[in-house]
């Protein structure tokens, strides 16, 4: 171990403005090349040094990290023997060496909470039993700081969802707070989430336990082996797959490869190999180890998120680190770089080292005993990258952990091994498929920078439900950007997409280059209208945007809204077996006649839901966007949610290459908008721009024409995403603007409104419409979610899926979805835990403000304790109440909406009046 001494004086900021400094002394900065081969106590035998690589495995797993170790282990224990793991250096080379270890049992995701329980479970008790290596588990406990009222409402959220999983935690006082840790400054906090359940982890011992669990089940570890190269072949149907890793020892025949080297930067080099984008970027991440603390021992690990700043108890001192606003890019990446450290930059830490001294003052006066700073990878979206890649089969992903490694690799892992032997993974893991991120957006180098840095600049920032990032805006953009910018919409972003979020009457507010927070020699962005209308929804109370929306709303309701739902995903799927493609891929009856529409689910092998959209059956055309030719004369036409359009592509066409079906998906996505009319006067309004008869006989509720609207063609879809009358017009982008303003002029008469997503969220919920990846996911079946009568159960066409949901039909659901409101005049946002008789019984996945009920409401799915079946019964037998952020609020449950539950207004139908609003304010 190298070491370089010499005397440094660093100079910080304190919140009063006055230079402090920490104590002049010996503070001594490790190069510690070295130092994961000290610290680990992993035994390389000599196999994994020397011996030649295997002619075959069954997966080859790349990089020796936490995540490559965690698959490994996993995968055995799932039954994967033939497996291999190849690191080019020594095992937890790269990042999770030098980890700090941390460990939480809370965040704002019930998935990451199942997750994170996994990972935990593993360390503190399964690897030991079965291996008989201490993994390093401490169990200290954790201290989340409020220094803000809304900070405390975010940690509440957490309190009351970890009530729903059984996770122990407690809100304390300053008071509280200053008696579990003394050390601590509470003078400026607003009081403290306590988490005893949380921890930290030695990283050697974690990989030490689990590559011991991972070769005494047959697994391979071959350590100072190098990957020269992934072999790929084209099949006879046009699909590349993975067929063998070249390595320094010879090459490994398979079909599998998992990519498990991007916690730190090599996860690009290695997806370059085979032709696969993985969109990372690595960055320096440091945190320094004080001297001796004095009365420190035994106190709880420390996040205060206002100051960006962490404490993790380091024995007898602290490791101080945190996450700044101007963090340091490793643009030039070496391949070397495996047990190597940067010198540590002072000026830019000095800001995590400000946060530290004010919240635990004794820091000022200690020492520093050692630094580290080295390369982390980071995302777009703060999530990791998993999965199969959509350009190779066989391919997958399970790494940029983005600092989060050592709690979520366990749980990920475990299902990265169920994605690649069932083709699927058991939880719903959307939100870190690498297929969620759009295939237009994975190779612009600008929007991994832009979005990586800001989600590290973000990371301990409130998570407000309609926050909206800043960095890499206008990537995609409709036809009518500019028409609704210039009527003050306020958009939202959805992978890469401007979608309308909402109408500001105060004017245009379009979302500015991005100025990375005046960092990096970059002038700060002055008049930022957008950002400006951003933080009126920096609330967890109604916000002060909520009144325009609610306008929006009720004028759908009341009268006429027009909507641009151009975002979504378009395209067709024709050919020779398209009718046997369909059948098989969507649960509906696609044998409908040309000119319906349906509405579908689309299921994985365990009876999930992937996704749902709309099939519209029909003819071939004269070749326009909205109209093209089709081979055979017949096909079908998919709508699909804009964030899920790849998602579904992908899965699509994984079914395609499966099954080898004379198929094309054809992408329009780019080529049409889509404006939504919608409300009691549509059918009057584009009557008047038409002469199609739009009448119930003559254009009936789920069915589609080609026709005109102000004299241009377009293709109509009767159908409803808000529950009332209304059309979807999917339109050639040549002609949107046109369409858009005769919709617009004609609507005058009728108070026309346009629309954005807020209110469309807020009429869905209300009509209890689902929302996938919100209410409806994919550990979601469509008996379990009330979607069974999309389901062909009833005839004897297969479909994916059916088995599994003839098996639950006849066991009984576990799960039930079921509808919330509250009488007393709150906003819910989601995550708020379900009482039944005043026990827990589940959480709310989605939450809105009904604005024509005039009161909140909410989804969720009811669990009964005992793992029994849930029925209607049972539904309707308890008293109900939500937690919201630690307060009980009386709700009333329905099993289905109480707003227009016989399902008349989408049909024209409006004799009875919509409930009274007594409360849309």
């Amino acid at each position: 171990m190298t070491s370089i001494l010499g005397p440094v004086n660093v100079q910080v900021v304190s919140r009063g403005n006055n230079a402090k400094s920490m104590k002049e002394g010996q503070i001594k900065k490790f190069v510690l090349h070295d130092l994961s081969r000290k610290l680990s106590s992993y035994k390389a035998d000599e196999a994994s040094l020397t011996s030649d690589a295997p002619d075959q495995a069954d997966v080859v797993v790349l990089g020796g990290g936490v995540s490559g170790c965690a698959t490994l282990y996993q995968l055995t224990k799932a039954g994967i023997t033939n497996a291999v793991l190849v690191e080019k250096d020594a095992l937890t080379a790269g990042t999770t060496w030098h980890t700090a270890g941390l460990v939480w049992s809370l965040r704002p995701s019930d998935i990451e909470l199942e997750l994170m329980d996994v990972s935990k479970r593993l360390m503190s008790t399964t690897l030991e039993e079965e291996t008989g290596v201490n993994t390093g588990w401490i169990n200290n406990g954790g201290l989340f700081i409020s220094s803000t009222k809304e900070r405390l409402d975010e940690y509440k959220r957490l309190y009351s969802l970890g009530k729903a999983y059984g996770v122990e935690s407690h809100v304390l006082s300053p008071e509280e707070t200053k008696k579990l840790y003394p050390l601590m400054n509470v003078n400026d906090i607003y009081g403290t989430l306590y988490s005893p359940e949380d921890g930290t982890i030695d990283p050697a011992g974690y990989c030490n336990a689990l590559t011991r669990g991972a070769t005494r089940r047959g697994a391979k570890v071959l350590q100072q082996c190098e990957v020269n190269g992934i072999q790929t072949y084209v099949d006879d149907y046009g699909t590349k797959r993975v067929k063998a890793v070249e390595t320094s020892r010879g090459t490994i025949r398979t079909n599998t490869v998992v990519n498990a080297a991007g916690k730190c930067v090599w996860a690009p080099y290695l997806g370059e190999m085979a032709g696969v984008r993985v969109p990372l970027i690595a960055m320096r991440h440091a945190y320094v180890v004080t001297e001796r603390i004095e009365g420190v021992q035994n106190m709880p690990n420390v996040r205060d998120h206002d100051a960006s700043v962490y404490l993790k108890l380091q024995g007898d001192a602290l490791s101080v680190g945190g996450y700044e606003q101007n963090p340091i890019f490793w643009e030039q990446v070496e391949k070397d770089f495996s047990f190597s450290l940067f010198e540590l930059d002072w000026d830019v830490f000095s800001f995590n080292i400000e946060g530290a001294i004010n919240r635990v003052p004794a820091i000022e006066n200690t020492g520093v005993k050692s630094t580290v700073c080295g390369p982390e990878s980071f995302t777009a979206d703060h999530k990791p990258l998993m999965g199969e890649s959509p350009e190779v089969r066989g391919y997958y992903l399970n790494c940029a952990y983005n600092s989060s490694g050592m709690m979520l690799s366990g749980g990920c892992s475990e299902q990265m091994a169920r994605w690649i032997i069932d083709g699927r993974p058991s939880l719903d893991m959307f939100a870190f498929d690498i297929r969620r991120f759009n295939s237009r957006l994975t190779g612009r180098h600008q929007w991994i920078k832009e979005r990586s840095h800001e989600a590290y600049a973000k990371n301990y920032a409130i998570v407000f439900p309609f926050d909206e990032p800043l960095a890499c805006r206008n990537q995609r953009t409709d036809a009518l950007y500019q028409v609704l910018s210039d009527a003050g919409c306020v958009f939202q972003e959805r992978h890469g997409w401007e979608r309308p979020g909402w109408f500001s009457s105060e004017g245009t507010a379009k979302p500015l280059p991005y100025d990375y927070y005046g960092q990096y020699g970059n002038e700060a962005n002055v008049n930022n209208s957008y950002y400006d209308r951003l933080k009126l929804d920096y609330t967890f109370d109604f916000p002060p945007n909520h009144k325009e929306i609610g306008e929006e709303a009720l004028a759908c309701r009341e009268s006429v809204a027009a909507f641009d739902m151009s975002y979504f995903g378009k395209f067709y799927l024709t050919g020779p077996d398209a009718q046997k493609a369909v059948d098989w891929i969507f649960t509906n009856d696609m044998t409908k006649a040309n000119g319906s529409t349906v509405y579908t689910c689309m299921l994985n092998c365990h009876g999930n839901t992937e996704a749902d959209l709309t099939v519209s059956m029909l003819d071939s055309g004269d070749g326009s966007p909205h109209s093209p030719f089709l081979e055979g004369g017949r096909g079908f036409y998919l709508a699909v949610g804009g964030a899920i359009a790849q998602h579904v592509q992908s899965h699509i066409e994984d079914a395609m290459a499966k099954h080898r079906w004379r198929v094309s998906l054809i992408d329009h996505t780019d080529d049409m908008a889509m404006i939504s009319v919608q409300g009691p006067n549509s059918r009057k309004l584009l009557q008047s721009l038409t002469e199609a008869d739009l009448s119930d006989e003559a254009f009936p509720f789920s069915t589609h024409q080609v026709l005109s609207i102000a004299g241009h063609p377009l293709r109509a879809l009767r159908l409803s995403f808000v529950g009332e009358l209304g059309w979807e017009l999917h339109i050639p982008n040549a002609s949107a603007v046109a369409v858009h303003e005769a919709i617009m002029s004609a609507g005058e008469k009728y108070c026309i409104r346009n629309a954005g997503y807020r209110a469309i969220d807020c009429l869905s919920i209300e009509k209890g419409y689902r929302h996938w990846h919100a209410d409806l996911r994919a550990d979601d079946t469509p008996l379990e979610s009330a979607l069974g009568f999309t389901c062909k159960l009833k005839t004897d066409t297969a479909f994916q899926g059916r088995e599994a949901l003839l098996q639950q039909k006849e066991q009984g659901l576990r799960k039930k979805i079921a509808c919330f409101t509250v009488d007393e005049h709150v906003p819910l946002h989601g995550l708020e835990c379900i009482f039944r008789d005043d026990v827990p019984v589940g959480f709310i996945r989605r939450a809105e403000f009904a604005f024509a009920l005039g009161k909140s409401i909410a989804y969720g799915y009811v669990r009964r304790p005992d793992g029994a079946v849930v029925d209607n019964e049972y539904l309707k037998s308890g008293t109900y109440s939500l937690e919201k952020m630690g307060k009980r609020i009386p709700a009333t449950i329905h099993l289905k909406s109480p707003f227009d539950p016989k399902n008349r207004r989408v049909k024209g139908f409006y004799d009875e009046p919509p409930p009274a609003s007594d409360n849309a304010s």
